[in-house]
């Protein structure tokens, strides 16, 4: 219920007739709340989360902190990588654009080439190692992320 609904403001004409607020809607039999089963469900995933983080609140502050250093240098290992990542693709794509434009091809074309052999690896239909230079683990590694790699290398 709001405050609205709490309030009744006489107009200033006192002539005006009081009007009582409109009735609270009254709960339908529907709304009689959870279960027993469901409420015991939820008491022991609401003490599960308590016992996580009691867990957690129950470590000296060191180790809590040294969590957190660790989590930190993951994470900023982790940006380093994608920052090579990105350098090493800028640095390709720069690579095959001269040399596509030493050859006459046009942009284009090498965008279309490249999306056709990402979309042959995706597919498994180019399991070439290129003459050592991509390790099976590599290619193992594409495989587990398949799915999210084909919504990436989608063309059209």
């Amino acid at each position: 219920m709001t405050l609205k609904d709490q309030l009744q403001v006489v107009p200033a004409n006192a002539e005006a007739a009081f009007i009582a607020p409109p009735e609270a809607p009254k709960a339908k039999a529907e709304d009689t709340g959870p279960t027993l089963q469901e409420a015991i469900e939820r008491n022991e995933a609401l003490n599960e989360k308590l016992d996580a983080l009691n867990e957690i609140l129950a470590k000296p502050l060191n180790e809590i902190l040294a969590d957190r250093e660790k989590s930190e240098e993951a994470a900023l290992a982790w940006d380093r990588f994608g920052a090579m990542w990105m350098l090493s693709q800028r640095a390709m794509r720069r690579v095959a654009l001269n040399l596509a434009a030493q050859l006459g091809v046009s942009e284009e074309e090498v965008v279309s080439r490249a999306m056709a052999n990402a979309n042959a690896v995706l597919n498994g239909a180019d399991e070439v190692d290129l003459d050592g230079t991509i390790a099976p683990a590599q290619l193992q590694h594409i495989a587990r992320h398949r799915n999210f790699l084909r919504k990436q290398f989608r063309t059209g």
